[in-house]
């Protein structure tokens, strides 16, 4: 009995083993297909001209932001003049997908030629949005699908350099170091050499612009967007503005409050004319520094952005520390991780340019085009990682 009872054991066993080798394994579950990767490595620097698009095109640069020869007198080039430089940049076979203008840049008011919009003149300001109305028409002739510019009135605001790696120096904000007796670096962004151009003025040295609170900034940014954002939508131009760089406290620098330094002025400004055409030249850079914490904030913000489509261009710079004490350096040694940054443009499919922006400089490289190479290649590097986990 025993026996036949440990037989019919070893049976069942047997049995039942070989059934279920032979019975198909559950189905894994599919793995979610990786979103494509639709950014591109791009550049901002300027000029546009045959040695510099030669230069960009050796680092593999095939996307940039053009900056048309215009003529003193206008404020927007001619379609024969933005032909000129497509048909340059594709001598060089790079593609222009944003314009700079010549107006509306990131400067420092006291030093800007055509100041009338930021500084609420009328009619001059009129006039001015006019011919910025017509660089819309033009662009969109000659098939150029983008614009940058800025609202700017402190342009670039930095307390000084300090030592970086190498022979490099570093741009350094700190606004303990900006007392009211104290001079600062500031200006505006200098598209050749990623540099601020320097200016003496102290903190409460007023500009031009005078005191220029928030509800006064709001108006003359507002005033603006209702005259060029229903031009844009009409010829399906994207208008990219970027941030405040950097932000300050509520009670304004040199009389001004940079109402587009912060991450709600910043959701505020794109419910100003709500358009798929008007957005951001979205300077990662600029917004880690209006960040307490950028290394754990910044990913959520470039999703609230990038998943509502207002990030028209990236600025791809990084920093350490955080906001009011901050020093730039290259996108390899800073507080964020550049390489989540990247996926989680991929995230939101983020599909223009990635740019380097405020490059470090040094000595033997007062342009900055060693650092400029050395950022392009970072760039191309990460993009080309992530296209090859699609």
């Amino acid at each position: 009995m025993l026996s036949f009872s440990i037989m019919n054991r070893r049976d069942f066993l047997a049995t039942t083993t070989a059934a279920a080798l032979s019975s198909p394994l559950p189905a894994a579950p599919p793995r979610a297909k990786p979103k494509p990767v639709l950014m591109k490595l791009g550049c901002q620097s300027a000029p546009t001209n045959e040695a510099h698009l030669k230069y960009l095109a050796r680092y593999g640069v095939r996307h940039i932001c053009g900056y048309p020869q215009t003529a003193e007198a206008r404020l927007f080039p001619t379609l024969e003049e933005l032909h000129r430089m497509k048909d340059l940049a594709e001598s060089s076979k790079i593609e222009i997908l944003c314009v700079g203008p010549p107006i509306l840049e990131s400067s420092y008011i006291d030093r800007e030629k055509h100041p009338a919009i930021m500084l609420a003149q009328s009619p001059e300001r009129d006039r001015d949005i006019e011919q910025f109305q017509t660089l819309i028409r033009n662009c969109a002739a000659a098939g150029l699908p983008s614009i940058k510019y800025n609202m700017s009135i402190l342009g670039v605001l930095r307390s000084g350099t300090q030592p970086g790696r190498g022979d490099e120096k570093d741009a350094v904000w700190r606004l303990a170091d900006a007392p009211f007796s104290k001079p600062v670096l500031i200006g505006g962004h200098d598209d050749t050499t990623g540099k601020v151009m320097p200016i003496d003025v102290s903190k409460n040295t007023l500009t031009r612009a005078g005191h220029v609170d928030a509800d006064s900034f709001w108006e003359r940014i507002t005033y603006f967007l209702d005259r060029v954002v229903p031009v844009a939508n009409e010829y399906r131009i994207r208008l990219a503005c970027h941030p405040h760089d950097p932000g300050v406290p509520p009670e304004g620098y040199q009389g001004v409050d940079r109402v587009l330094g912060t991450v709600d002025g910043l959701k505020h400004f794109i419910t100003i004319r709500e358009s798929p055409y008007h957005g951001l030249n979205f300077c990662q850079g600029t917004v880690s520094e209006m960040l307490a914490n950028p290394a754990t904030e910044i990913f959520d913000v470039i999703r609230f952005f990038g998943t509502r489509n207002k990030i028209f261009n990236v600025h791809f710079r990084n920093i350490r520390g955080h906001r009011n004490d901050f020093v730039e350096v290259f996108p390899d040694e800073g507080d964020v991780d550049m390489v989540k940054a990247l996926q989680v443009y991929r995230e939101v499919g983020y599909p223009y340019m990635i740019m380097p922006d405020h490059v470090p400089t040094a000595t033997a490289d007062p342009a900055g085009l060693q650092s400029f190479a050395f950022c392009y290649g970072y760039i191309r590097g990460l993009i080309q990682s992530l296209e090859h986990t699609a």
